[in-house]
């Protein structure tokens, strides 16, 4: 799964799964566009993670809720590297509220990131995916979008959105020959996750047949067959990297 030569937008890409994805991505070739909104120190390690692999990458500032900050990535982006390849939309957020104390403002704030942002992201980008040779939108959900959680009622809707937002997406893409594809992460080894209470993450397990957490890299070798010319007939479809968890 070489991916030599191909330019590759990793939002949300400067902790996280999104760095694991943006290194991994960069350490099998791809040119990376390492995206953050506020963590620039952390970013620019990413990239330097990323050229010391053999990759080559660059530090772009934006707030993807943002269209005007997302614009101009995207000519920063074009003009370093040419067209884009693929897009991996995995920037987002959490407020995290039962429904009855959840407030107008913090529903609109995750909308308007994990949906409002993978608008503007494809947005732009979207005729570069359609003019590459193997064109690849990928976006980042979640097992909660499938699923539901409690507290999470903006952030399930959200990652449940990206379901007919990628179908749609590969149908309208197919006769370019460009593809769409969601990547589901069950519960991931991160720094929010270190947050939960350890009682919350033991119940967690238990949920889950593998008997543990992913890792990052677990969720980074998926989304880099994706963006490979190995998955050039898979379109439409929501990847579950969950560790067997039902839904």
């Amino acid at each position: 799964m070489n991916l030599e030569n191909q330019t590759c937008v990793v939002t949300g890409s400067s902790r996280g799964i999104g760095r694991g994805i943006a290194t991994d991505l960069g350490e099998h070739g791809a040119n990376v566009v390492v995206n953050y909104r506020s963590s620039e120190a952390e970013a620019a390690a990413v990239v330097e993670e990323i050229r010391e692999s053999g990759g080559d990458a660059i530090a772009a500032q934006a707030d993807v809720a943002k269209a005007d900050e997302v614009q101009a990535m995207c000519d920063e982006v074009n003009d370093e590297f040419g067209n884009v390849d693929v897009l991996v939309n995995n920037a987002g957020i959490t407020i995290d509220k039962k429904f009855d104390k959840m407030t107008r403002e913090d529903w609109d704030t995750v909308m308007n990131v994990n949906l409002g942002g993978v608008f503007n992201c494809t947005d732009v980008f979207y005729d570069d995916l359609k003019r590459a040779d193997h064109g690849r939108l990928i976006n980042i959900s979640s097992v909660v979008g499938q699923q539901g959680n409690i507290g999470q009622a903006n952030y399930a809707t959200t990652k449940s959105g990206l379901f007919g937002f990628t179908r749609t997406l590969a149908l309208e893409l197919a006769h370019t020959g460009a593809t769409a594809n969601c990547v589901a992460p069950g519960f991931v080894e991160t720094d929010m996750l270190e947050e939960v209470p350890e009682r919350v993450q033991e119940k967690i397990l238990r949920q889950i047949p593998l008997d543990r957490f992913a890792t990052v890299e677990d969720i980074a070798g998926i989304v880099r067959f994706v963006a490979s010319e190995e998955s050039s007939y898979m379109t439409g479809q929501v990847l579950g990297v969950n560790g067997g968890m039902e839904w």
